[in-house]
């Protein structure tokens, strides 16, 4: 019994499988969220390409997602919000992190995917970035020429400001 990729901590058959064979349907956007993320593991294409909103398929190419797909090591899926996307709604967002090593390269997509209903089932619509987060310091800034606050003695521009 293998743990599903999505990570549901459910057994692949009982989670994603059915909605990637296409043998139940998505009740939800995460849901659906979580099945594409399994067929990007699992190297199923015609789930990812079928599971997109009909309007969207055409800047699709097959052949590129096996490619990223195969090529890939998938290390995990957060989600990190939802909006909507329920049993009863229309439309829906899923916030989420897939984190992935590709080329011996750590990377972590994060983006905001939107989902729609089309003919009564849920297809990914589109995903943006996340919109910037301002900084918030925990403590003071401290001016170049001001003494450098790990106690060294020295300038801040010539001690931890150096970079």
């Amino acid at each position: 019994m293998d743990q599903c990729p999505c990570g549901s901590a459910q057994t692949y058959s009982d989670c994603c499988e059915p909605i990637i064979t296409g043998s139940q349907t998505a009740q939800t956007a995460e849901a659906l969220m979580r099945a594409r993320y399994s067929a990007y593991v699992q190297g199923q294409v015609q789930f990812i390409y079928q599971s997109t909103y009909p309007d969207k398929r055409s800047g699709y190419s097959e052949q590129e997602i096996e490619a990223w797909s195969r090529n890939s090591e998938w290390q995990g899926l957060t989600i990190i919000a939802t909006h909507q996307g329920g049993p009863e709604d229309e439309t829906g967002t899923v916030e989420f992190i897939a984190a992935y090593t590709e080329k011996d390269r750590p990377v972590r997509h994060h983006e905001i995917a939107s989902f729609r209903r089309h003919e009564g089932g849920w297809y990914f619509y589109d995903g943006q970035p996340p919109p910037a987060r301002p900084v918030v310091r925990d403590r003071p800034k401290v001016g170049r020429n001001e003494p450098c606050p790990c106690g060294s003695g020295l300038k801040f521009k010539k001690c931890c400001g150096r970079g």
